[in-house]
């Protein structure tokens, strides 16, 4: 072979190169690509490991957390106590229990509010969030709790909130509701109606008891009324406890009426008028306050709110499509 025919013309040449530039920026580019597509992966990861720890995450757990409250002045601990007062419910004895416990063992806490807005609910969980309070008041002498009533505090509302030092209401607030009820349902007529022949088998002669298909039962009617006298008396012994002397002599006080919170301080179920506010700066002189409420998972809080979302939803169809 020649010289001439190894040789390589210009044109030739320009083609080679092209091509070899070609290569690089084809392994460049497929770099690049594969370092963009590493990124969108982690990147995806994050955004789908982050809420989910986020969601299981409680923070009170975290005690740095509290290292600017523990650098700060004396403040006044607020605890709230919102909705139905019962073991499933945020406004149970465990969680109401614990932010007071937390409220009144910081050691920068001045006084305590507890804010209630609650129509009532389990009288064991009220009572025991009541005995609580009169347990921390007595270890620590020098904290103050005081009640600040919103909208209502109401039957087990109103049980707990008789253990403060002093309560403090809005004039529209309603307070009151000092009574126990059991309901039930009479529906032996309507299978008869119906043509319905209940079949009830029982082991324990009073089984049965409340039964809405049976006739009603003078002697359960009897065990039950007494029953709720015991309850009713439970609940006055902790109000006349909590409220003493203050109490107005008025037959009508342990009905079960409720009143208005104008009238509440007339018959001494109450004390003032107030909010959280006015109790942290004018009674117990600490205006800056600290929220010692146990707060949700939001795990927990995202799936209160998704069943509520997915309630709406069907409501809307059965409106839309009338499915009744």
């Amino acid at each position: 072979m020649n010289d001439e025919e190894l040789s390589v013309t210009p044109k030739q040449q320009a083609e080679y190169e092209t091509i070899v530039q070609k290569l690089v920026f084809a392994a460049i580019n497929e770099q690049r690509r594969s370092r963009r597509w590493r990124i969108f992966f982690i990147i995806l990861t994050f955004i789908y490991l982050t809420p989910l720890m986020l969601l299981l995450i409680d923070v009170n757990d975290f005690d740095f957390l509290k290292t600017e409250l523990d650098k700060s002045d004396k403040h006044t601990a607020v605890v709230t106590l919102d909705g139905i007062i019962a073991s499933s419910e945020r406004a149970s004895a465990e969680n109401i229990v614990k932010g007071l416990q937390d409220a009144f063992e910081h050691k920068k806490t001045a006084g305590v509010v507890l804010e209630i807005n609650s129509p009532g609910g389990s009288p064991v969980q009220s009572a025991d969030i009541f005995d609580e309070i009169k347990r921390l008041r007595e270890k620590h002498e020098d904290i103050p709790l005081y009640v600040v009533v919103q909208d209502v505090a109401a039957s087990g509302g109103y049980f707990v909130a008789a253990a403060a030092d002093k309560i403090y209401v809005n004039k529209s607030s309603l307070v009151g509701s000092i009574g126990v009820r059991l309901d039930s349902f009479g529906l032996v007529d309507l299978i008869e109606k119906w043509g319905i022949e209940r079949r009830l088998l029982t082991a324990g002669e009073h089984k049965g008891l409340l039964d809405p298909f049976l006739p009603e039962n003078p002697e359960h009617k009897e065990h039950l009324q007494r029953m709720l006298d015991q309850v009713h008396t439970h609940f006055i012994d902790a109000v006349k406890q909590g409220r003493g002397e203050r109490l107005q002599d008025n037959p009508d006080l342990f009905t079960g009426l409720v009143w208005s919170g104008e009238e509440a301080i007339e018959l001494g179920l109450v004390d003032d008028y107030g909010n959280t506010d006015y109790v942290a700066r004018e009674i117990i002189k600490q205006e800056d306050t600290v929220d010692f409420t146990p707060s949700e998972l939001l795990l927990d809080r995202l799936a209160d709110r998704v069943g509520a979302g997915a309630v709406r939803s069907i409501n809307q169809l059965q409106n839309v499509f009338n499915l009744n």
